[in-house]
């Protein structure tokens, strides 16, 4: 690499965020010799007030299912947390032989972790970002970090290879989403029991069809096995996903996404107990039963302009969770969540360049195989300071 010219430049915005916290926003591009890169990220503070229950758990203040009360006892109320664990910094390189690097980290869990570690070069991308069974065309815009259930695929990052050609892109994946193990309460299949045998195949198409129109479909297979020396079995896995938005004017857009998963619930976004995906498939005697899902998501946005907008959507993700409660019988199964579902009307403005700042409700829903259900009610607060 040649070192004979160095360019920094530094594009300073002096901005005031509401709470009375001044702030200064630098985006920073570096060119040395055959390399340029780019430093980007944010600040952001999200504080939350839980109306009925303090259904925080995992950080940035995001609403978790698995927190939502089913029983019949009174419970504790009127929760406030705030925290800055979604602030964000990454980093774009490209050289000038084509390559291109991501590295993009947050402080989730109150830790330094890795959201994106990827290189592109021409058709080909390798590394860890955003599944290939994944879309943002039928995204609702929240403030929630994990925002509604039933969204487009599976909405979180796997290490992966990818091949891209025109609207049309195929991965295999680590598949780090199946869910048979007992992470999720009552063993169906003990942890030490599953078995990864194999990637997961991924294809999808997206395209914007005309000015007003943008779709996005997608479908993956998986090997699900278990291993235990005594049984041992493999039963396969599959999951589609169809998303659109319809801009129906300069203002507003109509949006959203319709999944079904068969032994592949773990990329049924939300669906789950807990780790947002549920399990997809039980050890019935020597045999692996795989469970089907269903779900998806329905919101529109209006732009009023001057980085002013409003934003509402609903979504759910269902669990047919019959046939392994007849199979297990009804106690093992009782407690599962059988319908997530959640709604969001967000008010989202921009008081300054590079500052946003906006306010949230939330209501979650949670429906158990066993007939329990429970909901709460939340407002989020954000502000968040660009670079």
């Amino acid at each position: 690499m040649q070192y004979n010219k160095l360019r920094f430049a530094i594009r300073s915005t002096a901005a005031a965020a509401i709470l009375g916290v001044a702030g200064q926003a630098n985006a920073v591009d570096l060119n040395i010799g055959d390399v340029d890169a780019e430093l980007y990220g944010y600040a952001r503070l999200n504080a939350a007030y839980d109306i009925d229950e303090n259904i925080n758990e995992f950080g940035t203040q995001a609403g978790q299912f698995n927190s939502v009360d089913t029983s019949s006892g009174d419970t504790a109320t009127g929760f406030f947390d705030a925290d800055a664990e979604q602030s964000r910094l990454g980093v774009n390189v490209t050289h000038s032989s084509g390559v291109k690097v991501n590295l993009e980290t947050d402080f989730r869990g109150g830790t330094f972790r890795i959201r994106h570690a990827y290189g592109e070069y021409g058709n080909w991308l390798a590394g860890r970002t955003w599944s290939n069974f994944n879309s943002f065309v039928g995204y609702t815009s929240t403030l929630d970090f994990d925002s509604l259930a039933g969204n487009a695929g599976v909405q979180d990052r796997a290490a992966q290879v990818r091949y891209t050609t025109g609207p049309v892109s195929f991965s295999l994946e680590d598949p780090r989403f199946q869910r048979i193990g007992a992470s999720e309460g009552t063993t169906i299949v003990a942890a030490g029991d599953k078995k990864q045998s194999l990637p997961v195949a991924t294809a999808r198409f997206q395209q914007s069809i005309s000015s007003a129109v943008t779709v996005s479909f997608a479908g993956l297979v998986q090997q699900l096995s278990v291993d235990n020396g005594t049984d041992d079995d493999s039963a396969l896995g599959f999951g589609a996903f169809a998303a659109a938005r319809l801009a129906l004017s300069d203002m507003i857009s109509i949006q959203g996404a319709l999944n079904y998963t068969n032994g592949a619930n773990g990329y049924l976004y939300r669906s789950g107990n807990g780790g947002f995906g549920a399990q997809d498939a039980y050890l019935n005697g020597n045999d692996l039963e795989t469970l089907a899902g269903y779900g998806g998501t329905l919101g529109m946005g209006v732009n009023l302009g001057a980085g002013n907008s409003v934003n509402v959507g609903y979504g759910f993700a269902t669990v047919d969770w019959d046939d392994a409660e007849d199979d297990l019988g009804a106690a093992v199964v009782a407690d599962r969540h059988e319908t997530n579902s959640n709604l969001f009307l967000n008010y989202k403005m921009t008081p300054v360049e590079n500052v946003m700042v906006g306010v949230e409700y939330g209501y979650f829903m949670v429906d158990e195989v066993g007939g329990d259900d429970g909901d709460a009610n939340r407002i989020l607060f954000a502000a968040q300071y660009d670079f």
